[in-house]
């Protein structure tokens, strides 16, 4: 992502964190505890989300370096000790296997490179009995005007908006990649572009 477009990232969100994001990753983040992966951190949106618990070990990670220093700055600035940043992508995630109780993304899985190794690697660094939790835009229903408008757009939407898929089935791939969803929800963003209001929200764990 550019500089710019990092620069204004949380401005361009802020009506979409207000009307819904912001609750809906309270609700998914009340539970967490022990050791937390969030990948894709962007600029630090769920930093204030966590419960305050003294067992908690939040570690952020944000390959793009223009999102990943303001993410510095507000972890700097908040003087948060139970915080790690790290800058490696889903498809290679810099940790022992079996590590983490908990991984979280959160808009996310619709611009990674490659779906399918992002997924592995979350299995990998999952504990046995950690869990999995996401909240994404997806594609909208098989046959709707939505979904035939975002197969359209596609491409040019991937080449504005940093690899961002309209179109990508992302509960399918978590199934596809082992995982049981436990709990899921559907519903639409609100206040966000019509084509990528579709979002599920949820919690999976290992086979």
């Amino acid at each position: 992502m550019s500089f710019l477009s990092a620069l204004f990232y949380d401005k361009c969100m802020k009506a979409t964190e207000d009307a819904c994001l912001i609750d809906w990753r309270k609700d998914l983040l009340k539970g967490v505890d022990g050791k937390v992966l969030e990948i894709g951190a962007g600029t630090g949106a769920s930093l204030d989300l966590y419960p305050s618990k003294s067992s908690l070990e939040i570690y952020l990670s944000e390959p793009d370096e223009n999102m990943r220093s303001q993410l510095e700055e507000k972890v700097k600035d908040k003087k948060l000790d139970n915080v790690s940043i790290l800058s490696c992508a889903s498809e290679n995630i810099e940790s022992e296997d079996n590590f983490y109780d908990y991984v979280f993304v959160s808009l996310v899985c619709c611009s990674v490179n490659d779906i399918e190794a992002s997924l592995i690697e979350i299995k990998r660094v999952l504990k046995q009995d950690g869990s999995f939790i996401f909240l994404e835009h997806v594609a909208a229903e098989n046959g709707s005007s939505r979904r035939k408008w975002q197969n359209r757009l596609n491409v040019l939407w991937r080449k504005l908006a940093g690899n961002c898929h309209l179109n990508r089935e992302t509960e399918q791939h978590i199934k596809n990649a082992g995982f049981t969803i436990t709990e899921i929800k559907h519903e639409s963003m609100r206040k966000a572009m019509s084509l990528v209001r579709p979002t599920i929200r949820g919690i999976a764990k290992l086979s």
